[in-house]
């Protein structure tokens, strides 16, 4: 392997045993979230900042406690993976907006529900991506190449607002489930099925989890490659991709009236994905420092924050 490479993959002990408190540990967040969360009533904007800033702490305590586990490096890496994907993850509101607009799923509280068991399907399926990828980078040294121009390609596709239209009746994955699964047309409160005339039929709910989990893949074609430029340690990848999307719901409900005042954030997800492309394709000629990559990453969030809140919100148009 080349050395540049070495440089990123720290070849951690981490046993079975390690892996499966892993993921019992992020069981217990998710259940925490759906069982607790919005259980019972509508949360205010108050209690989704608190929830957000809670999860927020947990990822960082996390990472405290593998740093002092396994050094510096594995430390560094972990914060900067997780801070690529939490910011990753912000283009993940505008599409979970579209879809559950498209779908028309009512009350805030069955919505919450939805986001809650795609995400944790989305993280089952990321799981496989993650292992899949870091199997291809291990095996193909080329594979640092391919995802290094296909970041660029993504990067370029947002600053152009080639992927701005999501079309959720376009989804294959929906397609196939609306020929081989009965369903309603009518939402039944938080139901993914129910009986009728004797018979199991699922609601429109299912065809929404369903359509949240898969574009979520979607999404990880990006963001997955993005964090092997920063790691190609596996359980630091799951790691800050679980954290990063634990909780996405409660930041779904706090920042999707807000999003039409962030005007820059798809500039300042391209400039990063960008740069981490190139990162990818200069691997053998220049090893990036961690510090450095997560100072670009962080650094751009801030800027892209300022900017967006100096620009003065648009007047709405009366009816």
């Amino acid at each position: 392997m080349f050395a540049a490479t070495q440089a990123d993959r720290l070849n951690l002990d981490i046993s079975i045993g390690t892996w499966a408190i892993l993921g019992a540990v992020i069981l217990v967040m998710l259940a925490f979230d759906l069982l607790i969360y919005a259980r019972g009533h509508v949360p205010s904007v108050r209690e989704n900042a608190i929830w957000s800033i809670a999860w927020i702490g947990v990822a960082l305590v996390f990472g405290a406690a593998f740093w002092a586990w396994q050094g510096s490096e594995a430390g560094s890496q972990y914060l900067a993976g997780y801070l690529l994907e939490r910011s990753l993850s912000l283009d993940n509101i505008f599409v979970f907006a579209v879809i559950l607009a498209y779908f028309a799923v009512p009350g805030q509280q069955v919505q919450a529900k939805v986001l809650a068991w795609g995400i944790a399907l989305a993280l089952l399926l990321r799981l496989v991506f993650i292992l899949l990828g870091a199997a291809l980078l291990d095996a193909f040294h080329i594979t640092f190449y391919a995802f290094g121009a296909l970041l660029l390609y993504t990067a370029y596709k947002l600053v152009r607002h080639d992927d701005a239209e999501i079309e959720p009746e376009h989804n294959p994955a929906l397609k196939q489930l609306r020929k081989r699964v009965t369903m309603t047309e009518e939402y039944h409160g938080d139901r993914l099925f129910f009986k009728q005339a004797g018979r199991r039929v699922a609601t429109p709910l299912l065809a929404v989890f369903v359509v949240v989990a898969t574009t979520d893949l979607i999404f990880a074609v990006d963001s997955i490659p993005a964090i092997f430029a920063v790691t190609q340690e596996p359980f630091i990848v799951f790691a800050a991709n679980a954290f990063a999307l634990i909780g996405l719901r409660a930041l779904y409900f706090l920042l999707v009236g807000l999003m039409d005042r962030f005007v820059y954030l798809t500039q300042g997800l391209s400039f990063i994905l960008a740069f981490i492309g190139v990162k990818m394709l200069l691997i053998d000629i220049w090893h990036v420092p961690i510090w450095l990559s997560l100072a670009v990453i962080a650094g751009t969030l801030v800027l892209t924050a300022v900017l967006s809140l100096r620009v003065k919100p648009k007047a709405k148009t009366p009816a």
